[in-house]
C-alpha cells in the first residue's frame, strides 16, 4: 500500500526527515515512535500528500503521490493531533458539513451508520462542545468511515484519552485493518503501539533508526530500544 524510498524534507537549512524508506503492504499498520522534533508528523504530510518532499518518492496504491496527489487523496483519511471538529454544530451536523464540503453523500443514513460505527448515535444530535476528548476523536473517526478511506494516518491519537478511550481506538483500528485498511499511527504511546502495530518504526532527529516486525517486540523490548536509540535526541527549536 505504502513504499517510500529516502525521503528527505528540508525546511532552509533544517533537514527533518533525512532519508527515510519504509514499505507498508495492504491491512497493515505501521506504528510511527520518536522524541518531540523526531520528524513524525512530517511524514505523516508527506504520506497524506499535504506537503512535498525535498527529494525521493512516495507511492500509494501503486501511484506516484508526488506527481499524482490528486489520485491518491481518495484512498486517504488523516486525523490530526487536534481535534478540528465544529464545537456549535452537533455531531451529525459536523459530518454532513464535512462530507458536503468533501463532495460527498451526506444523506441522513450514511452519517447515522458512520455514527453508529463510532458509538455515537446516542449523542448524535448534541453540540460537540459537551463531548470529551476521546468522543471528539471518535468523530474524527467517523469522518474517515464516510470518506471510505483505505489508508488512515493518525496523529497521536492517543493522547487526552483515558485507558477506555485508548482502548476503543485500538479495537476501531484492529476493526479497520480486518476490513482491508492499512493504517499508520504516530504516537509517543509504545504500550499502545504494540497493541494494533503489525510494525514499529522509530524516528530519530529525522532518520529512521529502526523498522520490526511488531511480534520481534516485548514491551521492555521496545522500550530499552526507544530509549537507547532516542537518546540525546530533541525536539527542534
Amino acid at each position: 500500500m505504502i513504499a517510500a524510498q529516502d525521503l528527505r524534507k528540508a525546511f532552509g537549512p533544517t533537514l527533518v526527515l533525512d532519508g527515510v524508506s519504509l514499505a507498508l503492504p495492504r491491512g497493515r499498520c505501521l506504528a510511527v515512535l520518536g522524541p518531540n522534533g523526531a520528524g513524525k508528523t512530517t511524514l505523516l504530510r508527506l504520506l497524506a500528500t499535504l506537503q512535498r518532499p525535498t527529494s525521493g518518492t512516495v507511492t500509494i496504491d501503486g501511484v506516484d503521490a508526488v506527481r499524482e496527489p490528486d489520485r491518491v487523496r481518495p484512498l486517504l483519511g488523516v486525523v490530526a493531533h487536534g481535534s478540528y471538529v465544529y464545537e456549535d454544530l452537533t455531531a451529525r451536523e459536523n459530518l454532513r458539513f464535512w462530507e458536503t464540503l468533501r463532495g460527498g453523500d451526506p444523506s441522513a443514513a450514511r452519517v447515522a451508520a458512520a455514527l453508529a460505527q463510532v458509538e455515537l448515535d446516542a449523542v448524535a444530535d448534541e453540540r460537540v462542545r459537551t463531548f470529551s476528548a476521546g468522543m471528539k476523536r471518535r468523530l474524527g473517526l467517523a469522518r474517515v468511515l464516510l470518506a471510505e478511506a483505505r489508508l488512515l494516518l493518525l496523529d497521536e491519537p492517543f493522547t487526552g484519552l483515558d485507558r477506555r478511550g485508548q482502548k476503543w481506538v485500538n479495537e476501531f483500528l484492529l476493526a479497520f485493518k480486518a476490513g482491508g485498511g492499512t493504517a499508520v499511527v504516530a504516537t509517543h504511546s509504545l504500550g499502545g503501539s504494540l497493541a494494533v502495530a503489525d510494525r514499529i518504526a522509530i524516528l530519530a532527529q529525522g532518520r529512521l533508526v529502526l523498522d520490526r516486525p511488531a511480534t520481534d517486540l516485548s514491551p521492555e523490548a521496545l522500550h530499552r530500544l526507544y530509549e537507547s536509540l532516542t537518546e540525546g535526541a530533541e525536539a527542534a527549536p
